[in-house]
């Protein structure tokens, strides 16, 4: 896994699922048979009720086992992945992220809150963001080894940028992380930053299911929303493929542009049709 430069994260999932199959099983690995693994993976659907994403990252981490670990063929070994169902992320408005920023606690998550939005970036990005990220000459904030191992480049709006300034004046949080932890010398941790979101939802009285991802699914939706294109768009987010950019469309089209482009099917006054207004 470290030769073929998978992610740390990647790498306990992998991990923790092949070490709980080894469990099930109690036995080595290499000793459970392809049927076996199959009744393992139904077992993760249909008795522990796992949901499809979870029972994926086991099929994905013992196909790895399998195929490039030991070197099992795949005609031997074939490892079934469920077909994920469609849903939609959940959009916060433009009100009710502000609301959000407005009923959250501490100078820090605000500010941390604010660059998420703005910037369009994942949790894991945004805590590990440095000072020397915030590219102010330029306008633009640097995102060194986002998801799949990729520098992109993203907005900093002027708005942040005053922001970020006011946070540094009263912070000072040192030149290691923008959001350092409580030791100073590591950022600040996730699992921390996500509870502060779910507090801060709760005090806006937001019951929009959903984490602090919804600010980055915020930050594309009203993107789009305001006519920036989807190749631009795509660059920002730093997806691979545009195929995943444009399942944001779905949470504009039709509905946002119907609403502002057909009339009111339940206004009967007699010029509610009138093409010449």
């Amino acid at each position: 896994m470290v030769l073929r430069g998978m992610a740390p994260s990647t790498q306990r999932a992998y991990l923790q699922a092949v070490t709980k199959f080894a469990r099930h099983y109690n036995r080595s690995p290499d000793r459970i048979s392809n049927g076996e693994l199959k009744a393992y993976l139904l077992y993760l659907h249909l008795e522990e009720k796992r949901a499809t994403s979870t029972c994926n990252v086991a099929a994905v981490a013992l196909r790895f086992l399998y195929h490039k670990t030991l070197g099992r063929p795949h005609t031997d070994f074939d490892v079934p992945i469920a077909r994920q169902p469609s849903k939609l992320p959940f959009v916060l408005s433009r009100d009710e992220v502000a609301r959000l920023l407005a009923c959250t606690s501490f100078l820090k998550h605000r500010r941390l809150f604010l660059t998420t939005y703005s910037a369009g970036l994942r949790v894991s990005e945004v805590v590990r963001l440095r000072p020397m990220d915030i590219d102010s000459a330029r306008m633009l904030i640097r995102v060194e080894q986002g998801k799949g191992s990729k520098d992109r480049l993203t907005l900093l709006s002027p708005h942040l940028l005053e922001e970020l300034r006011d946070y540094w004046r009263r912070v000072r949080p040192g030149p290691l992380f923008l959001f350092p932890g409580r030791d100073g010398r590591s950022p600040v941790r996730a699992t921390g930053i996500k509870e502060a979101f779910a507090k801060a939802k709760r005090r806006a009285q937001i019951d929009k299911p959903g984490g602090i991802h919804m600010l980055r699914h915020s930050f594309a939706t009203h993107l789009l929303e305001a006519g920036v294109d989807l190749h631009t768009l795509q660059r920002l987010l730093g997806h691979h493929s545009i195929r995943s950019t444009t399942r944001y469309l779905h949470l504009v089209e039709p509905a946002y542009h119907a609403a502002r482009a057909c009339p009111d099917l339940l206004d009967f006054s007699r010029d509610a049709f009138d093409s010449s207004k």
